[in-house]
């Protein structure tokens, strides 16, 4: 006969045993994380968003297994701030890394660290764009600085290496490579898959370069914007394709062919080997499959430019950088596919998040620019696809105000991790199941610094809604702008001294003073940072 203390002990041994059963059956397999992030992809260039200039199916192939958002957008325009914004779930001016020029402060904590401490394997392959020793991440090969698409080096943790090939093709083989071959299996992985391309100046390889340039594209239709509705920081942006885009470093015409010339106008200002740094690196046998395309652009420049119109010319050189820009965007896309491929005949695509984005959006010739900076929606909002199964449902669009603060937070919670509390972004998982009922965020904070400097943006700060965008422009200006986002998709009107409006310029100041205040932004920390540049 069992006495009441064996019965009791008994008991609690069975109670144990259901309860560890319980939890192995109901304890999910923590998710692999492959974020796919490229450098200046334009959201206008994916054909998910509706691009009317490319075709790219295997990034498509994301939004349609999983979830397109339509109003992702980041918190300041830029390269190397963009990415310390992902890494570290914060916005620049408490990161630190508030423009390109500014070292990034090594003593915050990233996302991959904590990945890594909870026993996620690390790896990151191509563009991070700033430091030379990732923290937080197992295995890494990154591009020094910008990088090289033609026979690129990487930085190692053996030391750095140089790839004989084309860049967007290297950074797919080593993230495959390290996917089949060098990953701990029984582990869950967290990557960073970081293509450079397409960031300025567009080298796409040369069976790309022969396909592309001879291709004709669509005119956006503020090509020939003259900022009449608009203040002085439009008016002086220097991004404008006549008037800045170099021709060789840019479009691709030899020095030679202007000296030929005799010079042309208008006259821009060159990169320092800007041609030849990058046609340089290549070798004999690339030079020669370079030089067909070259040769062809060339000829047809130096007949003639010299005839043309201003707006002829400026539709030249819009063709030119769409021809080049879009090529590297294929390059991208056809590789995006290779991974994609590999994830679903390696049988982890079913337990991996996939992420594709980019650090910012670009301008396509809208408003008559190239590059990014502005708050304008061409450069402010970004790509956003995540396909997660059996999470997401497939085909899935969500038109929140999501922004690149978030993407730490989402994927700390996606894999069972906690994040820390001064993270100032919001995980999407509710957004990834469509509770938008959870999603409390209806305006986001944005904040770019770099001025003066390339390309001449002025410095803004603005509070941005689904209806409305409010930028108020300091430092050198003291300009506010108002645009109507649904009457006036394009931005070309600044309603801000408009009186019918006024009761919503009244609504926006106040919660724009309550962002500043939520994410520790202030007049005086806009003092010092002005303070630092200068000196």
């Amino acid at each position: 006969m069992y006495s009441a203390g064996k019965i009791l002990i008994s008991l609690l041994t069975l109670i144990g045993f259901a309860s560890c059963n319980n939890q192995e059956v109901s304890t999910p397999k923590r998710p692999n994380i492959l974020f796919i992030m490229s450098d200046d992809h334009a959201y206008q260039a994916i054909s998910a968003y509706g691009s009317q200039l490319i075709k790219t199916p295997n990034i498509d192939r994301i939004a349609e297994e999983g979830l397109l958002f339509t109003n992702a957008c980041v918190t300041n325009s830029i390269c190397a701030p963009s990415r310390a914004t992902i890494l570290t779930g914060k916005h620049t001016h408490i990161n630190g890394k508030i423009d390109n020029r500014m070292p990034f402060d090594t003593t915050q904590v990233t996302f991959p660290q904590l990945f890594q401490k909870a026993g996620y394997q690390t790896a990151m392959f191509g563009k991070l764009h700033f430091g030379n020793s990732p923290k937080g991440v197992d295995e890494y090969m990154i591009l020094p600085g910008q990088g090289n698409y033609i026979n690129p080096d990487f930085i190692t943790p053996r030391g750095d290496t140089t790839i004989t090939g084309y860049v967007t093709d290297i950074i797919t083989d080593l993230s495959i490579g390290w996917l089949d071959k060098k990953r701990d299996k029984d582990k869950p992985f967290m990557m960073m898959y970081l293509h450079k391309a397409p960031h300025r100046p567009w080298w796409p390889s040369p069976e790309k370069f022969a396909e592309f340039s001879k291709k004709t594209f669509p005119e956006p239709e503020s090509l020939f914007d003259d900022y009449a509705n608009r203040g002085t920081a439009a008016k002086t942006a220097e991004m404008n394709l006549y008037k800045h885009m170099m021709y060789s470093h840019d479009s691709k015409i030899r020095p030679e062919t202007i000296e030929i010339m005799g010079g042309v106008e208008p006259v821009v200002s060159e990169m320092k080997n800007g041609f030849y740094g990058p046609y340089g690196r290549a070798n004999a046998e690339q030079k020669a499959a370079y030089d067909i395309t070259l040769d062809s652009i060339n000829e047809d420049f130096k007949n003639t430019w010299p005839t043309k119109s201003m707006e002829d010319k400026m539709r030249w050189k819009y063709q030119r950088y769409m021809q080049d820009y879009l090529g590297v965007i294929s390059s991208v896309d056809d590789n995006v596919g290779r991974v994609l491929d590999y994830l679903d005949a390696s049988g982890i695509a079913e337990n991996t998040i996939v992420i594709y984005t980019s650090d910012q959006g670009f301008y396509l010739g809208e408003h008559g620019w190239f590059d990014k900076r502005f708050i304008y929606d061409e450069s402010f909002k970004t790509p956003l696809l995540v396909r997660w199964p059996n999470e997401i449902n497939p085909g899935t669009t969500n038109d929140e105000m999501v922004q690149n603060l978030d993407f730490a937070q989402t994927f700390l919670e996606a894999a069972g991790i906690a994040a820390p509390e001064d993270m100032q972004g919001e995980s999407l998982i509710p957004l990834f199941k469509e509770d938008t009922a959870s999603w409390s965020r209806k305006a986001v904070y944005y904040h770019y610094y770099e001025y003066p400097s390339v390309h001449m943006v002025k410095r803004h700060y603005a509070i941005v809604t689904k209806e409305f965008k409010l930028v108020h422009f300091y430092y050198d200006i003291d300009e506010w702008e108002l645009y109507d986002r649904i009457k006036d998709p394009q931005e070309m009107n600044n309603v801000y001294d408009d009186p019918s409006y006024k009761n919503i310029i009244d609504k926006l100041h106040k919660k724009l003073d309550e962002l500043r205040i939520e994410y520790k932004d202030s007049e005086e920390l806009d003092q010092n940072f002005i303070n630092l540049y200068l000196e």
